[in-house]
């Protein structure tokens, strides 16, 4: 019989024997060899993709390299593998030396060997020499503890050298196939669970061993990828690529070029994630099936080897594909550390693309031999078995089915942001200021509108001379100044070049010049000046308050400052265009993006008549004449509130906040008198005199202390505790009627101390005094209604006189006109409103929607009012407000004289508050001047309105109710 243990004549015989008569025909692994392909055919792509030529033909040449070797080493006897792979491990142990003494520099590490225009990558070698010395030691029938010691001091020698270079992932990844060999060898479990404690434990000892710049890549390996613009840029930027990807990847399209610009390493270690970029997730799951493939047919292979060597290389060769293909994937996912591991074959390197596809050779070849030379192997070798090598080739396949699945979750969950951060940070842009919205009166005259210019906007760096100097001749200006202006210009890469009215700017957009484009840059003019200056208010850059207040304002926005503007500035403002350029990773403009039109703000339209304006201001403005600095008048609606008119003087240019601001006209205006900046019928109060005897009357109505038709004795004076109080005239003795028409100071002293403070307190209270009124202006003020517990806060004394003088608008009270307005409307109508400019919102595409006001509050008291009235009445027909006596309606209304303490120069403040018709106001007007000479001042401007709108009324009428 013949025994194929023998080494003589009957083993040959046996041999011969089986070759002529019984060889079975070899297999080969069409799988193994799929995946391989597929791999380096993805490889390749990616770098087309990528635009990289020279590289794609250099790995090209890479891989029909390692396709040679692979035929080569394929048809490697069983004998013969021992003595290949301690060739292998030889040659790269003294590649490793040699590149530490003469290897090229580049990253700070040296880990290539240049050998003219081919470089060589000893490291990438190394990882086949050990794999193949490692499993002919372990594979030996030696004591465990022998294998385990050779083992550790083979596998110590190229990763200490390695990690010298240094090159720590690869280091890291020979010391993982290392521990996953002693598995797969059958080491004992518990030997290696010391052994993998004493490494953990050593380790943090070891970074005091390692220089400087060795212990920061260490660190920067644990701890995940920092570059230049911080931590976590790396994986961003693959994120950013997974997401741009999508299903069927942006190869070919125009921006995907200067989108690969930002992903790091994209050609090696980060190739996984800049496949999915070129060529989609498709393209990234077909290279995670063919790497699963590749992990299981070997595993597979290890089973059907001719001997343990074999067995153990295929094996290891399995394990070393899935180090690399999940550690790689996983960075690439941002599910560890980018660790600068490469994805075999996918990854660009010459000498590890050739070593891959040699290695899989050599493992397939041996499956060959095997099946080849089956009838003449030992028996108990027919079928090795390395321990657990099927079970980890399956947890390494679904741990990167896994990750795929995290892949799609990331492009569906996160998509759409990461693909809008990656927009954002490929372009450079300047904000095309949206053109704000009209304000016009309440019949759609401008007050606030745009004048018709165009901004033009150059990117230098993305013209020719020629172009530049063409540029230079449309708009004006020469080169040497465009130059000028783009060194440190505060646009960035964008230079305004000129503001052009709209005709001069149209030759500039017909001439197409690349890198230019022309675009609307309205400028707000106020054609009225001063006549509405206060009102309207002015536009200009956000301060940090702005801000504060819109927390989505971009930086140098341009919003409403001061008056309707202000108020109505989310109305009027729109929505900013933006005008932009990609740049590449560098910061270079490549090409202009797509200019985002800006979104033309709304129209406000206010309840203001700019005829009655006029005409208030002009006669307020001659009243001041008799020596006030302030002047104040407004006309309103007493049944919802409308303000028709309202006039400040003095006033101010708005016009003067420019762009550009006019610094000269602005100091003027800080040096005049009169607070011109100061919008006067809301922010400026003064004491109002004898107007607050109809709080105090309407007070009576509800407490009627001093029945309204009782006349009582009057005089000149008025004594309380020792302390006269004089009547601006001796009067007779009168009832609340005439004392409201002559308006008699000692009837009131009487009535207020008959009353007391708290109930004069509560009706103001009532009529909205000490109070803003709600008028859609910023600033307003509340004025001041003291009371005897507020003035004992502030270290002062409510003493009798106090009420006494409270009674005639004196004392501790100060009004705006404003609030005077509304009191004066609430008692002759029983209802008090809130004032308001605005009236309507017009859409810039037609349509308007009116504003809706809170509707009039009826007063508690207003059913007992009508004594009140009555004097209101009787000041025009008999009393001290006859001036309105030649009005065509029946007026009501109520004068005041008061003197001022807080001004530094003690003047009486002119007050007059009417409404008309008096039996149904249509019409209210408040008149304020400061140092004005009794009440004639004030009734002029409200004469002269009222008359201006009971001779306009239906015109001015005829919109807005």
């Amino acid at each position: 019989m013949l025994s194929v243990e023998d080494g003589g004549p009957a083993r040959r015989t046996a041999r011969s024997l089986v070759r002529r008569t019984d060889r079975p025909r070899a297999r080969a692994d069409l799988v193994s060899m799929s995946a391989l392909v597929v791999l380096a055919g993805l490889g390749l792509l990616n770098l087309h993709g990528l635009h990289l030529r020279s590289l794609e033909a250099h790995q090209l040449a890479t891989v029909i390299i390692g396709v040679a070797l692979f035929l080569a080493v394929r048809r490697l006897p069983p004998t013969a593998l021992t003595r290949f792979g301690w060739a292998c491990y030889a040659v790269s142990v003294t590649l490793l030396a040699a590149v530490i003494l003469l290897g090229s520099d580049s990253y700070g590490a040296r880990r290539w060997i240049t050998l003219g225009s081919t470089t060589l990558q000893p490291s990438e070698l190394a990882k086949a020499g050990l794999i193949l010395v490692l499993a002919h030691v372990l594979g030996t029938q030696r004591r465990w503890q022998w294998r385990l010691t050779v083992a550790l001091v083979i596998a110590g020698v190229p990763i200490a050298l390695v990690a010298l270079e240094p090159d720590l992932s690869t280091a890291t990844v020979l010391t993982i196939t290392t521990l996953l060999m002693l598995v797969l060898g059958r080491i004992p479990m518990r030997a290696l669970l010391t052994l993998v404690g004493a490494v953990v434990f050593l380790a943090p000892f070891g970074e005091h061993l390692l220089k400087p710049y060795q212990a920061e890549r260490l660190h920067a390996f644990l701890s995940g990828s920092r570059s230049a613009d911080g931590s976590g840029w790396t994986i961003l930027q693959a994120h950013i690529a997974l997401a741009w990807g999508g299903i069927s990847g942006q190869a070919g399209k125009s921006l995907n070029v200067v989108m690969a610009d930002y992903l790091p390493a994209r050609e090696t270690d980060l190739a996984y994630a800049s496949l999915i970029e070129q060529w989609g997730i498709r393209a990234g799951a077909l290279a995670i099936l063919a790497a699963a493939a590749l992990v299981w047919r070997g595993a597979v292979n290890s089973r059907h080897a001719a001997t343990r060597g074999a067995a153990l290389s295929a094996a290891g060769f399995a394990m070393l594909i899935a180090t690399e293909v999940s550690v790689s994937v996983a960075a690439n996912l941002g599910l560890v550390p980018t660790a600068g591991v490469p994805f075999p074959l996918l990854s660009y390197g010459g000498t590890a693309a050739a070593v891959h596809i040699a290695m899989a050779g050599l493992i397939m070849g041996q499956r060959t031999q095997a099946q080849t030379h089956r009838l003449w192997l030992p028996p108990g070798w027919r079928r090795p078995r390395p321990r657990l090598v099927r079970l980890t080739a399956l947890a390494v396949v679904a741990g990167l089915v896994t990750m795929l699945g995290f892949g799609l979750h990331l492009q569906r969950d996160r998509g759409e942001a990461l693909r809008a951060a990656g927009l954002t940070q490929m372009t450079r842009c300047v904000v095309i200021p949206a053109p704000r919205g009209q304000i016009t009166d309440r019949h759609g005259a401008p007050l606030a509108l745009n004048r018709p210019l165009d901004d033009v906007w150059a990117v230098p760096r993305l013209m020719s001379p020629t172009e530049l100097a063409t540029l230079a001749g449309l708009v004006g200006r020469s080169v040497p100044t465009i130059k000028r202006l783009s060194v440190g210009s505060a646009y960035g890469l964008f230079v305004l070049v000129a503001t052009l009215p709209n005709a001069q700017a149209a030759r500039v957009r017909t001439a197409g010049l690349p890198g230019v484009s022309v675009v609307p840059a309205p400028r707000r003019y106020y054609p009225h000046r001063a006549l509405l200056g206060a009102v309207l208010g002015w536009s200009g850059v956000a301060t940090p308050a702005d801000m504060a207040r819109w927390p989505d304002l971009a930086l140098g926005t341009v919003v409403g400052r001061a008056g309707i503007e202000q108020t109505y500035d989310p109305i009027l403002r729109g929505t900013d265009g933006r005008l932009c350029v990609y740049v590449d990773a560098a910061g270079r403009p490549v090409s202009m993006r797509t200019a985002v039109a800006p979104a033309p703000g709304a129209s406000v339209r206010l309840a203001l008549d700019l005829g009655l304006q006029r005409e208030l201001t002009k006669r307020l403005t001659r009243s001041m004449a008799t020596g006030a600095d302030i002047g104040a008048a407004v006309v309103m609606d007493p049944r919802d509130g409308q303000v028709l008119a309202m006039s400040s003087v003095p006033g101010y240019d708005n016009n003067a906040f420019g762009p550009p601001v006019d610094a000269a006209a602005l100091a003027r205006l800080a040096k005049q008198r009169g607070s011109p900046m100061l919008e006067h019928v809301t922010q400026v109060a003064g004491p109002p005199g004898s107007t607050f005897k109809l709080v105090v009357a309407s007070a009576n109505a509800v407490h009627p202390v001093i029945p309204p038709r009782q006349v009582i004795p009057t005089g000149g004076s008025y004594t309380l505790a020792g302390h006269t109080f004089h009547n601006w005239s001796v009067l007779p003795p009168q009832n609340l009627r005439s004392a409201l028409a002559w308006s008699n100071d000692v009837y009131f002293y009487k009535l207020a101390w008959g009353l007391g403070a708290d109930r004069m307190i509560a009706a103001a209270r009532r009529l909205g005094v000490g109070q803003p009124t709600g008028i859609d202006l910023p600033g307003e003020y509340e004025g001041y209604l003291g009371t005897p517990s507020t003035v004992a806060r502030i270290g002062a004394d409510w003493y009798p006189g106090s009420t006494v003088l409270l009674g005639i608008g004196q004392g501790y009270l100060t009004v705006t006109p404003l609030q005077d307005a509304r009191w004066t409307a609430g008692v002759a109508t029983g209802a008090t409103v809130t004032p308001h400019l605005g009236l309507a919102i017009d859409s810039p595409g037609g349509g308007s929607t009116a504003i809706t006001w809170p509707a009039p509050q009826r007063l508690p008291f207003a059913a007992h009012l009508g004594p009140v009235r009555a004097g209101m009445r009787a000041a025009v027909t008999e009393g001290t407000a006859q001036l309105l006596r030649s009005l065509p309606v029946a007026a009501g209304g109520k004068t005041g004289t008061a003197e001022d303490a807080t001004a530094p120069v003690s003047r009486e403040d002119s007050w007059l508050s009417a409404v008309a018709p008096m039996n149904a106001p249509v019409v209210e007007a408040t008149a304020f001047l400061h140092g004005g000479a009794g009440s004639e001042p004030s009734s002029e401007p409200v004469r002269a309105a009222l008359a201006y709108f009971f001779a306009h009324q239906r015109a001015i009428m005829s919109t807005g109710r």
